[in-house]
């Protein structure tokens, strides 16, 4: 696939989210899935086609669907819980914390309608802390994925492991950036997607993609910016970051999230524990969100690649 058709081609991870759930079914049994009515905006409806029994639609009663998936939980099956991040982190948090997190239970949440990108539904849905929540709870692995290809893997990684998972997804359809056949994907590991010398960009979820594109304008002026994928948010891929950092002394964080308690928070308790360097963070400043398109929103709070590029210029001079 070449360079271009990759940019074309674009799904929205919370697509991956159902199809994945699927598409894993036969060959994990004890998957079952539930929802808060919202099954045709999750995409869970994908795997309710295929599998209507072992899809439980539990009714605007998002509290209450977390407390049975944990029933679920003890007696061997393995339950994905689905619902918008702001009902799954937000509404339900003392629920996951309480019956998920504290008796460590193998039960993976699916949120999506994560960030900004939520648009036109306005800032009550725009769940811009869930990462930070979610990160908070003792035990809980936090992914956000930045294409399909990485949402389907952090699925099946999910599946795999034994314990409390949250998975964040988006509404938006976004560019496939890792359909490439070296791609390997491990919980608690992030990847270099672009080398350079002169500053790191940590990026996740969607803004990876305005990553690598503010790297291609920077390059254009003869500044060579390192790029990482993670999609890991706890456990953090501190070797992996504070090597770069060493390598190029400034680091920069991107993510459509609140820049306070989410990957640019946890970037940087990880280079103040090892390696102390200049930190600059993209993401939401402590505003809340308000309706409106998708892409005029992320250009809005400088989440697209022109925006990373003049936030990471403005911070090298």
């Amino acid at each position: 696939m070449t360079v271009e058709e990759k940019i074309v081609k674009k799904i929205a991870t919370r697509e991956s989210y159902g199809n994945a759930l699927k598409e894993l079914a036969e060959e994990f049994p004890d998957l079952v899935v539930l929802d808060a009515d919202l099954a045709a905006a999750t995409k869970t409806s994908i795997f309710k086609k295929a599998y209507p029994d072992r899809h439980i639609d539990c009714g605007i009663a998002e509290s209450n669907m977390v407390g049975v998936a944990a029933g679920l939980a003890t007696v061997g099956k393995i339950p994905f819980v689905s619902s918008f991040a702001m009902f799954a982190a937000g509404r339900a948090f003392e629920q996951v914390r309480n019956s998920v997190g504290y008796p460590h239970l193998n039960v993976k949440i699916g949120a999506t309608h994560a960030g900004i990108s939520v648009g036109e539904d306005g800032a009550s849905h725009q769940c811009n802390e869930d990462l930070a929540l979610m990160r908070t709870i003792p035990g809980m692995v936090v992914m956000c994925p930045s294409d399909d290809v990485e949402a389907r893997a952090a699925v099946r990684a999910a599946l795999e492991y034994k314990g409390p998972v949250y998975l964040r997804f988006g509404r938006a359809a976004v560019p496939v950036i890792n359909d490439r056949p070296d791609y390997h994907f491990e919980i608690g590991k992030g990847s270099v997607v672009k080398e350079g010398n002169d500053v790191t960009i940590v990026a996740t979820g969607i803004c990876v993609d305005s990553a690598l594109g503010a790297a291609a304008m920077l390059e254009a002026e003869g500044i060579s910016a390192e790029v990482i994928n993670i999609c890991t948010i706890k456990p953090l891929d501190e070797e992996l970051i504070v090597k770069s950092a060493k390598k190029t002394g400034r680091v920069v964080t991107a993510e459509e999230h609140s820049v306070i308690g989410g990957l640019g928070s946890a970037v940087c308790d990880a280079l103040c524990k090892s390696y102390p360097v200049p930190v600059c963070k993209i993401g939401m400043q402590d505003v809340f969100g308000e309706s409106g398109s998708a892409a005029a929103l992320i250009e809005k709070y400088g989440l697209d690649a022109k925006g990373v590029y003049k936030t990471v210029k403005g911070f090298l001079s």
